[in-house]
């Protein structure tokens, strides 16, 4: 069995492999490198097989997205441990070490490196920055990103710390502990499923870190723009899926209190013209209570496996009230005896 393998999923991504693959190659030496296809219609594979010959090329049967599309292939690949790895991704020398070095304490489940913005270079990236959390209400937010707001990286989060969730983006985790869990949701198809299989595997008492030491850069909406309706689409009714089957305690109460909040981001839609992005709420909760008894059937097998839940990383207040009400827009802001 290999050590460390590096699986990156591409669908559609030629120019971004073009552009990224080499610095993957140069700076992950002795390690092996497998890109894995999710039906592209453009010229990718053709690419990889005429210009990156010795790079394993692994062709799913469909496109599931980055959830099924990581289980597919993931099932192909014998190794301790996995990088889950972008293709709009440009890594750095020695970004592999300081991830391994986290991964030698075996309560640690995974972890990431910071990831900057690739067209900012001095700013943190939206897809988890310096490490990821969530508040009471499960909303995500970063170190170096709450909401829409990106902090410039003057090194104020260099330090490494255990978080609630490790981004997609760049993601190392335990292959053993990976398929244990199921892997990531395929229901999701993507978005927010690696938070969702931080939280399962959170529950069975691992951790998640972020190493500051290793730095990418990440262009960021590469397959899917930030503020596409699809995308709102996917981040509501993805978050309501996490919380059916993650929350511990009475589950109508938490969901009634979201409801309500995705309610209000329902109206500021509104107010602003936005109509399709308020219709990608609509459409999220509707398909979430279509889903309600699958996502409750897996609530009851998480509930089944769970041992103890390591809470590290849960923000308890509203960090929707710290940003918008009390006006703290730096992770740096928020009050630590929160956390």
């Amino acid at each position: 069995m290999k050590k460390l393998t590096i699986v990156i999923l591409n669908f559609n991504g030629k120019d971004f492999l073009e552009k990224f693959l080499p610095s993957v190659i140069q700076f992950s030496e002795g390690h092996e490198i497998i890109v894995a296809d999710n039906c592209s219609s453009d010229e990718s594979v053709l690419f990889l097989e005429k210009t990156f010959p010795d790079i394993r090329l692994i062709k799913n049967a469909s496109n599931g997205g980055f959830a099924r599309g990581y289980n597919d292939a993931l099932k192909l690949v014998d190794s301790e441990l996995y990088l889950l790895l972008n293709s709009d991704i440009e890594v750095t020398e020695n970004w592999l070490n300081p991830l391994l070095e986290v991964m030698k304490d075996p309560d640690v489940a995974g972890c990431q490196p910071k990831i900057r913005a690739f067209y900012a270079k001095h700013n943190f990236e939206h897809a988890g920055a310096s490490g990821g959390f969530l508040d009471k209400d499960y909303f995500p937010f970063c170190r170096g990103r709450i909401f829409q707001k990106i902090e410039e990286d003057t090194g104020q989060y260099n330090d490494s710390i255990e978080v609630f969730w490790s981004t997609g983006a760049a993601l190392m985790i335990r292959s053993k502990l990976y398929h244990e869990t199921g892997g990531l949701d395929e229901d999701f198809f993507a978005h927010m499923e690696e938070i969702d299989l931080c939280w399962r595997l959170k529950k069975r008492g691992y951790k998640f870190m972020v190493e500051p030491k290793s730095v990418v850069y990440h262009v960021g909406g590469g397959t899917l723009d930030y503020s596409s309706p699809f995308k709102t689409y996917l981040n509501f009714r993805n978050s309501l899926f996490m919380i059916v089957k993650n929350h511990e305690g009475l589950l109508f109460p938490k969901m009634f209190r979201r409801l309500i909040l995705d309610g209000i981001a329902g109206i500021r839609f509104l107010v602003r013209g936005e109509f399709k992005q308020l219709g990608s709420v609509f459409k999220a909760h509707r398909d979430v209570y279509l889903k309600l008894g699958t996502s409750l059937k897996k609530r009851k097998q998480i509930k089944k496996n769970s041992t103890h839940f390591n809470k590290k990383g849960l923000f308890n207040d509203s960090i929707l009230w710290q940003r918008y009400i009390l006006k703290k827009d730096l992770y740096s802001d928020l009050p630590k005896e929160k956390f």
